[in-house]
């Protein structure tokens, strides 16, 4: 496919040039690049209105997003020897940050590559892709991984709803070796098996490990409170620091029994309390029947996905922090986080103070985390900053 010309209205090149990767439709001339002429994932050179050039991109006129920046350099075309470069430079950083293969290995735009993720499972990758423009090229994509890391599997995880606003059709898939059920991974000296072709994001999250590594310097006391507790991420690191019961709540069977196999797996299983269903109901049962925590761990999915969720978004945070508020013991540790981008830190720590406010609790804040390394933030694009996880400790309000 040949490259194209994409120019830009007037004054609508400041922020590209501050940095950041991404155009809308509203910024383009569209009397000089009428829409109709791009082609999903169409290559292109973008100019601003007074033709200066401004990087090397794709554009998809089917998306609100209708162009990203992939290069800067001129004489650095989208190419199969950009993609191995720049998943050169991606696998650089993880080797620099990693002793052992386990790690999300392309953050997209925060790597140079906006559109593409991969997640490393020792010599097993799982690759999504969420853009027209990395969907054109994903074969260069898969032969530059299979180049750099010699994978024995590639599982492709495109049934992420992101793919719909490209027009791009969900689907998972595995493109090399047999497919499996089972990817074993470690984490602070746990084994866990994840589930690639069904598990949630690729099978496991990633971005919390720091977090979870953090839980050691407070202690968690005997009894713990896991909440979206997925395959036992949190839970298990909670059991193998010393928690005598860990109450796992998650409203999903197939989670909570996969959560097991790994405790068992662990040596961890007798000191584990799957239970399923809806977490605000569990915890108001909980909480009613006089249930008390150490710690509560809270690790819910994104409440607000877009802008226009947050007013309800911010009300489910709220909630959710009360209700585990109100299952501590006084002076217990509360670990809670939101991945909504558009719930953003100040944001955040507001609402679980009112949230303790409610829950008749005076708390301290110890220490705010972020995405780990493996999800390095752009500084230009606010967007990739998404994580917040609060560790705060609770105290009776008097």
């Amino acid at each position: 496919m040949h490259t194209q010309p994409l120019i830009l209205r007037k004054d609508q090149e400041r922020r590209l040039l501050a940095g950041h990767c991404w155009i809308y439709s509203n910024e383009i001339d569209i009397r000089a690049t009428p829409l109709k002429t791009l082609a999903p994932g169409q290559p292109v050179e973008i100019l601003s209105q007074s033709e200066r050039w401004i990087g090397h991109g794709y554009a998809n006129p089917h998306s609100l997003i209708c162009a990203r920046i992939v290069s800067r350099e001129r004489a650095q075309p989208l190419s199969p020897a950009l993609w191995l470069a720049r998943l050169h430079e991606a696998l650089a950083l993880r080797e620099r940050l990693y002793t052992t293969p386990y790690y999300r290995l392309v953050f997209g735009e925060s790597d140079g590559l906006p559109g593409l993720i991969v997640d490393r499972y020792g010599d097993r990758l799982a690759v999504q892709i969420t853009t027209a423009g990395m969907e054109r090229v994903r074969g260069e994509i898969l032969a530059a991984l299979e180049q750099l890391l010699r994978p024995t599997s590639i599982v492709l995880r495109n049934d992420t709803s992101v793919r719909e606003l490209e027009g791009l059709e969900p689907g998972v898939e595995c493109v090399l070796g047999e497919p499996a059920s089972d990817w074993m991974l470690t984490e602070q000296g746990l084994e866990f098996a994840i589930d690639p072709m069904q598990g949630q994001k690729t099978g496991w999250f990633f971005d919390q490990a720091e977090n979870r590594a953090r839980l050691a310097r407070y202690g968690v006391g005997e009894r713990v409170l896991d909440v979206c507790s997925y395959i036992g991420a949190w839970g298990l690191r909670a059991a193998a620091l010393g928690a005598s019961e860990v109450t796992c709540v998650d409203s999903s069977a197939g989670a909570l029994e996969r959560l097991m196999c790994n405790a068992e797996r662990n040596g961890l299983a007798a000191r584990i309390r799957p239970l399923q269903g809806d977490a605000f109901e569990v915890l108001r049962e909980l909480r009613d029947q006089g249930w008390r925590f150490d710690t509560v761990l809270l690790d819910p999915p994104a409440f607000i996905k877009r802008r226009k969720d947050e007013k309800d978004g911010t009300a489910a945070y709220q909630r959710l922090n009360r209700l585990g508020l109100e299952l501590l013991e006084p002076g217990g540790l509360l670990v809670t986080s939101s991945c909504s981008f558009h719930m953003g830190r100040d944001g955040f720590q507001r609402v679980v103070q009112q949230a303790g406010q409610r829950a008749g609790r005076r708390l301290q804040l110890l220490e705010t985390g972020q995405q780990g390394p493996d999800h390095p933030v752009h500084p230009a694009i606010p967007e990739t900053a998404y994580l917040k996880t609060l560790f705060l400790r609770a105290l009776s309000a008097s």
